[in-house]
């Protein structure tokens, strides 16, 4: 009797799995991909909106072009995993059974118990988000005047709130638009815990960009239209962004597998603590010894090669292959402009901005994008990446 195999989530580690599973399993395993959304948005390139909502369709792969045929694909909301029954609960459909599942419903935003801030933030954590930052952002600065410009704050000063402030900047000098941009960030230096060089190169770039930056003084609550600090003076908003942390999906609280705060956590072959489950990308803790794998698309994209193959080795009764996380460099744009820090293969230095970082930032979600469909549809987007 074929296996029936379903993938939760249409992001990197669902689509990447998915085309992965499709290559890998024959007439033995029936595939059941189920996603709130009928596409895969190329998440980090999802700021691009905040400046201009046009670009949507180019970062946005419906299911249809990376399913197989033979592949259902349900359009519904996870609510719970019963590992007992092997059932997955939806919102609205019937519950989907199966003998094996894997879990890639990526994250939520985390608030850490702050007061007021989810109340009274945005986030980016879906297209639907960040169009939303767009209109609330072209909203205020309408109603501001230049006398009394638009105060817009991202809080969080990680990959996506740096590329976010970016992209304010660009719209606000794209449209000549009365707006001051502030980024936020409770720790020292901008970029948490990576290389000095790169945090010194984007400080510049963002400085450069007019981006007021405020560091080393955490944000202890949220009020409507007010920031207060530990330290600092409040500061006064009209469009809050908050994008300072990550958590798991609601639908994984229930569930009888060992997490922590909601992200599944598993062994370096993606299996849980339930033989029937695999978890990778933002749902999941992977083991990777004294660090676990990163959040982040590279990490995902590259996990779901070896999760898919483990799948159907694990359907087979064949042993497992061990996952090793290779960090091949890391790529930030800050709006049109770009830094690359210890990108292998690349004769610029350590770190690097220019053209050349540009266009690698460009040809990362390009190769994505050919991965999932085809070159044609990649060169299509590249003016929007």
């Amino acid at each position: 009797m074929p296996e029936n195999v379903v993938v939760l989530g249409a992001g990197y580690a669902g689509a990447g799995t998915i085309k992965k599973l499709q290559s890998e399993l024959d007439d033995d395993a029936r595939i059941t991909w189920v996603s709130e959304t009928d596409y895969h948005l190329v998440l980090h390139e999802s700021h691009r909106v905040i400046r201009d909502p046009g670009v949507r369709s180019d970062i946005t792969v419906p299911v249809h072009d990376i399913a197989d045929p033979s592949t259902r694909f349900v359009q519904d909301t996870v609510t719970g995993l019963d590992t007992d029954d092997q059932v997955v609960s939806l919102a609205e459909g019937e519950d989907v059974d199966y003998d094996y599942v894997l879990v890639g419903l990526g994250s939520q935003t985390a608030y850490y118990g702050i007061p007021g801030l989810e109340e009274h933030s945005l986030t980016l954590k879906s297209l639907e988000d960040a169009l939303e930052i767009h209109d609330a952002i072209d909203a205020a600065s309408r109603e501001a005047t230049r006398g009394e410009p638009a105060q817009v704050v991202v809080g969080g000063a990680g990959l996506s709130g740096i590329q976010s402030a970016g992209e304010i900047a660009e719209f606000r000098d794209a449209n000549r638009a009365p707006i001051d941009v502030h980024l936020v960030e409770a720790l020292e230096e901008i970029f948490p815990g990576n290389d000095p060089e790169i945090q010194r190169e984007l400080r510049s770039l963002l400085e450069e960009a007019g981006v007021r930056i405020h560091t080393d003084d955490p944000i202890t609550e949220a009020e409507d239209g007010t920031i207060h600090f530990d330290e600092g003076e409040p500061l006064d908003y009209d469009v809050f962004v908050w994008t300072g942390g990550i958590t798991g999906q609601d639908a994984m609280e229930g569930a009888d597998l060992e997490n922590e705060h909601n992200r599944v956590t598993t062994e370096a072959n993606f299996r849980t603590s339930d033989d029937r489950v695999f978890a990778i990308g933002d749902s999941a803790i992977v083991d990777q010894g004294d660090v676990p794998a990163p959040p982040t698309a590279q990490a995902a994209w590259q996990a779901a090669e070896v999760a898919g193959e483990n799948i159907a080795r694990a359907i087979e009764n064949r042993p497992l292959l061990t996952w090793e996380y290779d960090d091949k460099g890391t790529v930030v744009s800050v709006g049109e402009k770009a830094v690359a820090h210890e990108v292998s293969m690349y004769p610029f230095g350590d770190t690097f901005g220019g053209f050349p970082a540009k266009n690698l930032k460009k040809l990362i979600a390009a190769r994505w994008i050919a991965d999932l469909t085809s070159w044609n549809r990649a060169r299509t987007a590249w003016s929007s990446l």
